[in-house]
């Protein structure tokens, strides 16, 4: 394998590119742990902050961070939970993949590859290791269904709208965000096999946040908040095999939505914001 020149790899490296993952501060912890408790206050469970937190996380891409919200989360889980580690560290993983849609596939593989290290070997043994979003010949059709059902839940009455004006841009963006990230990724397959599922309204809750801690794209937000709010409206969030969440209703309100943002924003503000493509950097 040839290799590169010193002064290459010093300028794929250079501190200004901010190559490296952003680091777990002092604060981080107290920050979920604040969270938490603000949830609890509010009869949110522990399903949509940990989500939220998850996705911000993952967003600002701090793989050490998702280690410490796995503590805080395993030890904030109600007693229902029959093994709080291995199920918080599912849904931490499912968030995390449903990120990509938001943010993209590099910073995702490297927090999960983290966050899985990061695990001891007692959590990690007992992880889910079947996919469930293989497509075949077989569930082809049944991708498409429910990513525009999903997709008309976000977006309606404007769902048709949309398409057409993505369509403008290129022919083939709505095809790629429907048939690549709707269907396959957002939406939920029938069957987990141990997997965690993040249904209607956390999906909505992960759009939000990783948009927020991504920052600049505010039409975007606003757009999840009220996709959020479409799911209550809809009653999607109540069709056949979604799981309850508790504080649903709450999060799609007014107060609920301004919770999830500023959540998000201590999370940012903990780790020194977000480090997506910034201008101004010099060479």
């Amino acid at each position: 394998m040839p290799k590169l020149a010193p002064s290459l790899k010093a300028l794929i490296n250079a501190p200004f590119a901010r190559p490296d993952p952003t680091a777990a501060t002092a604060r981080i912890t107290e920050v979920y742990k604040a969270i938490a408790s603000d949830a609890a206050k509010h009869k949110v469970g522990l399903q949509p902050w940990v989500t939220l937190s998850s996705a911000a996380t993952f967003t600002l891409n701090s793989p050490e961070s998702l280690a410490a919200l796995h503590k805080v989360a395993s030890e904030s889980a109600p007693s229902s939970l029959a093994n709080p580690k291995v199920q918080t560290a599912e849904l931490i993983r499912e968030v995390g993949l449903k990120c990509i849609s938001f943010n993209g596939i590099p910073r995702n593989i490297n927090c999960l590859n983290a966050f899985y290290a990061s695990l001891p070997a007692d959590v990690t043994s007992q992880l889910a290791t079947k996919g469930t979003r293989q497509p075949t010949e077989a569930n082809l059709a049944d991708i498409t269904k429910r990513g525009r059902g999903l997709w008309n839940s976000v977006y309606a009455p404007f769902e048709d709208k949309l398409v057409e004006k993505l369509a403008t841009s290129h022919p083939d963006l709505p095809v790629h965000i429907l048939n690549s990230h709707y269907g396959p990724l957002l939406s939920d397959p029938s069957e987990r096999h141990g997997l965690a599922k993040t249904g209607r309204v956390l999906t909505s809750v992960i759009a939000i946040a990783c948009l927020r801690a991504q920052t600049g794209v505010g039409p975007q937000v606003l757009s999840h908040v009220f996709g959020l709010r479409k799911g209550i409206e809809d009653g999607s969030y109540k069709a056949a095999g979604e799981e309850v969440v508790e504080g649903a209703e709450w999060l799609a309100s007014d107060e609920g939505s301004e919770w999830i943002l500023r959540s998000v924003d201590l999370i940012s503000e903990a780790l020194g914001g977000g480090n997506f493509a910034r201008p101004g950097a010099k060479l």
